[in-house]
């Protein structure tokens, strides 16, 4: 403890890099495997190896870093565990655009091994940006345990939970339509690509019969993989195609001759009711070609530009073939007509290129026999989302999902363990490189050149950081872990896999609660985007306001699953809220600078009712935030802190103690009112201490009696016996008296310094004895001079402002706290103002240019001036009939 007091003002600069220093330095963050205590996981998401700090990261760091700081106290050994993600398509196209900036060079100049380089460089250089920026957050996250997810221990695991499935036909290769993203040349999931409606057109093209002079109708938006149709098809039900199933058609320019088939797929109602069928490059027409055993013709190449099978065409871009065909078609009276039509459109989620559906050899993970057992684990309540509103968004993704198509195109990333002996065609699929094909022996093998998916290893992160496959103390006793916080984002990218995986390699749910957090917004409600420019830098706040305020704002007003919104006055109010702190902390060191714990002789203290009322208010807070904390609710410990620190100890209690402080006399009273203090604030502290971390352990270092960091201090547990509503119902009628007074004292802006008379009357006696106790209260904290409690008043003051509360009427003689004739000559001033403004207001209202044509908000406010003007001159037309009657 420190015997220096604390300085005037805080100031974030001169603390908050020393402390965590000195935390990590004592190996706080760091727990170890001990059998004797339980454990409290926690996994961090691990940010992108790309980005830096933003206001969302800020946000769920906190919210972890207050689980993770509150179970360590509570005697837990917490693990926070950090780390990032290799990323694999943004990593990639940074490194490119990088290479290609800089250099003047492409992947493929450089190869593989050269690529390679430059990406563990990058990682390197950028790789840690966000980390780094989280300690000046505070997260007391277990940075010797941070993990990469292409560290070496975690691609042994990649590459065993690929091989075990694998082993299981549960990971197969084949044909199939997928997302293709013609500028990170790489394959997409479903949902890596981003659906937005756009303005397009629907084609109408006529497709004429073989062997008779008629034609068919078909509608497209795509018109340009007509040149890669196999098939027209009808809805089998459709009763106005029925004699034109099995018939011949020909696909217009290339000619070629397509069957009209039946399928269930096709919406009647679409369109002509007809639909082309191109397997290659689409995904649904895919389907209806497995079907019905239809050929594949790819006419759009991994550029996006035509190949050769679609004949004339062939080179251009998509977009450019489409106009070319379309000429085409119209001058070969072949286009029935043009509509405008709006229609979703997949875009990457990463470059915003429109996705090309395109049919390639991939590897996929067969994913019912792992979706089952996963659905059933939020079903029977052994994964909670809070709130549980997010089971629905679950299990809608989970119960309709497709086979997890798992490698992509690029060359950053755990590539796939898969050779390929050149000599015999033998497939090896093992965790180790192999020297020699187990077949025939030969040494010429060569990988599969693709990378697994990100999600395929962020997948494994719960376990695959604690030592997973090999099995260690630190898994046994770390896992599963026990909650995940994330945005509602990645509940498809990263949650479902986290669970199903967890479940395949563990027989283990990952995690026991999933609380997801909404988004930052801005003031306004906007999304926080670059284009719009109002994104708030965490870090620009952190180095003006400190870190405390900038976590406090994020968790007010935060309500589970729901975005906020981000206001600077929030921020402001955070910043006066640490100076309160700061400030009422100082006076209580202040008066604590005799104090010795060890020697408080507890029997001879003298709890008076302010005492009392405060300590109850105390425990039960302490109860409320721990029930807060359990439940997640953040947003209400925040506003359950912020009322109780500000309100009920600085506003109230402090000043109920000055008394007994500031005397000589009565050494148990001095005492007690130390204790106390000392009690309230130190609980306060811990109580704060995970939300607010720096101004805690700055203010704990000076406090009296306290061992260690506060850290590492024990959670307070509630004490029932000092619950007493007895006294905080007494308390809470004294409060209401002084409450009563101070605010006519205002009304009628009497001077802070004078020393009134007042008196208080009720024909309850049980009020009238509660009054007595607190006389002493209500005399200093209202500054009342002359005091009279009594339960009949033979006679009341002529002149005098009264107020009834809580079956208490309190009354102040006028001419004890003002001059009458200057009062009443200043209201007269007033009302006549008052009646300015409004006939000032009623006037531009009344002229109909003015309301005709000024911005509606100009004229609304001039209403509510009016409105505030009429209610304002009655209030003060009601003070000058009392003061002359």
């Amino acid at each position: 403890m420190s015997q220096e007091n604390l300085s005037t003002t805080y100031n974030p600069d001169q603390v908050e890099k020393k402390w965590y220093e000195h935390w990590e330095e004592q190996n706080y963050f760091h727990p170890e495997v001990d059998e004797d205590k339980e454990s409290f996981t926690i996994m961090m998401p691990p940010p992108n190896v790309t980005g830096e700090l933003h206001i969302g990261h800020a946000l769920t760091m906190t919210f972890q870093d207050i689980l993770t700081r509150w179970k360590r106290m509570q005697g837990y050994q917490a693990l926070w565990l950090p780390g990032t993600d290799h990323a694999s398509i943004a990593t990639e196209v940074k490194v490119v655009n990088k290479m290609r900036e800089e250099e003047g060079v492409s992947k493929e100049d450089v190869g593989r091994d050269g690529f390679l380089d430059r990406a563990w460089d990058w990682k390197e250089e950028y790789g840690n940006t966000i980390t780094n920026q989280l300690t000046k957050l505070g997260v007391s996250c277990d940075w010797e345990r941070e993990s990469f997810t292409m560290d070496e221990d975690l691609n042994k695991a990649v590459r065993e939970a690929f091989v075990q499935l694998y082993d299981k036909e549960l990971i197969y290769q084949g044909d199939y339509i997928i997302n293709w993203c013609p500028d990170c040349h790489t394959t997409l999931s479903d949902i890596e690509v981003e659906h937005e409606d756009k303005e397009g057109k629907l084609y109408h093209i006529r497709y004429n019969f073989k062997d008779k002079d008629d034609y068919i109708e078909v509608a497209t938006t795509r018109p340009e993989t007509m040149l890669g149709d196999t098939a027209i098809a009808v809805d089998p039900d459709d009763e106005r195609y029925q004699d034109l199933i099995g018939e011949e058609v020909v696909v217009p320019i290339v000619n070629r001759t397509i069957k009209i088939i039946a399928d269930e797929y096709v919406d009647s109602e679409f369109g002509t009711g007809m639909v082309k069928v191109t397997p290659a490059h689409d995904p649904n027409d895919f389907e209806m070609g497995e079907r019905n055993d239809l050929e594949v013709i790819k006419v759009i190449n991994d550029d996006a530009q035509m190949t050769e099978a679609a004949g004339k065409y062939e080179g251009m871009d998509r977009y450019e073939c489409r106009t070319q065909l379309v000429d085409d078609l119209k001058s070969a009276g072949l286009i029935e007509k043009i509509e405008e039509h709006e229609h979703s459109v997949g875009q990457c989620y990463r470059c915003d290129t429109v996705v090309e559906p395109l049919v390639s050899k991939q590897w996929f993970v067969a994913m019912d026999d792992l979706a089952e057992p996963a659905i059933e684990a939020v079903k029977n309540d052994d994964i909670n989302f809070i709130p549980d509103r997010f089971d629905k968004v679950y299990f809608n993704w989970m119960e309709n999902i497709r086979d997890w198509c798992i490698s992509r195109q690029l060359w950053w990333g755990h590539q796939i363990p898969v050779w390929y002996c050149k000599d015999c065609d033998e497939v090896i699929v093992q965790t180790e490189d192999p020297d020699e094909c187990p077949a025939c022996g030969s040494t010429n093998l060569k990988q599969d050149e693709d990378v697994l998916d990100t999600w395929f290893s962020s997948g494994l992160w719960p376990f695959s950081t604690l030592g997973w496959p090999d099995g260690n103390g630190e898994l046994d006793f770390f896992y599963p872990t026990d909650v995940l916080v994330t945005g509602r984002d990645i509940i498809f990218f990263w949650v479902a896999r986290m669970i199903f995986m967890g479940l395949e390699f563990t027989d283990e749910e990952p995690f026991e609660d999933i609380y997801i957090h909404g988004l930052v917004r801005d003031s306004q409600g906007r999304k926080m985007s670059k284009s719009l420019g109002n994104g708030v830098d965490p870090i620009e706040v952190i180095d003006q306001f400190g870190a405390d305020t900038l976590r406090f704002t994020l968790i007010t007003g935060n309500t589970p699953g729901n975005d906020i919104r981000y206001r600077e006055e929030r921020v402001e109010a955070s910043r006066n809220f640490a100076n309160k702190l700061w400030n009422a902390s100082r006076f209580a060191l202040m008066n604590l600078e005799d104090f010795d714990i060890d020697e408080i002789d507890f029997g001879s203290l003298k709890y008076t009712l302010a005492d009392q009322w405060m300590l109850s208010r105390l425990n039960k807070k302490i109860k409320q935030i721990t029930d807060l904390l359990e439940d997640y609710q953040f947003g209400q410990v925040s506003q359950e802190l912020y009322d109780f620190v500000w309100n009920e100890f600085c506003d109230w209690y402090i000043e109920l103690i000055k008394p007994r402080l500031y005397q000589d006399e009565d050494k148990a009273a001095y005492q007690t009112a130390q204790y106390v203090a000392w009690y309230t604030l130190n609980s306060i502290l811990k109580l704060l201490h995970p939300v607010m971390p720096f101004i805690t352990e700055e203010i704990w270092e000076h406090l009296p009696g306290v061992e260690g960091s506060i850290m590492v201090a024990q959670w307070p547990e509630p004490d029932s016996i000092s619950i007493n509503d007895k006294a905080e119902k007494k308390m809470e009628l004294v409060m209401d008296v002084i409450r009563s007074i101070r605010n006519i004292r205002n009304e009628m802006k009497v001077n802070p310094g004078k020393e009134i008379t007042a008196i208080l009357t009720s024909d309850v006696s049980e009020k009238l004895e509660i009054l007595e106790e607190g006389q002493d209260y209500i005399a200093d904290l209202a500054n009342v001079e002359d005091l009279t409690i009594t339960e009949e008043l033979e006679e009341e003051p002529d002149k005098a402002s009264t107020a009834i509360t809580s079956e208490v009427k309190v009354i102040l003689p006028l001419a004890d706290l003002v001059n009458i004739e200057k009062e009443i000559e200043r209201l007269e001033d007033e009302i006549e103002e008052m009646e300015f403004e409004i006939n000032r207001a009623e006037g531009k209202l009344a002229n109909e240019g003015f309301v005709n044509n000024a911005p509606d908000h100009l004229v609304e406010e001039e209403r509510e001036k009016k409105e505030e003007y009429t209610k304002k001159k009655e209030q003060l037309e009601e003070k000058l009939a009392e003061l002359k009657e």
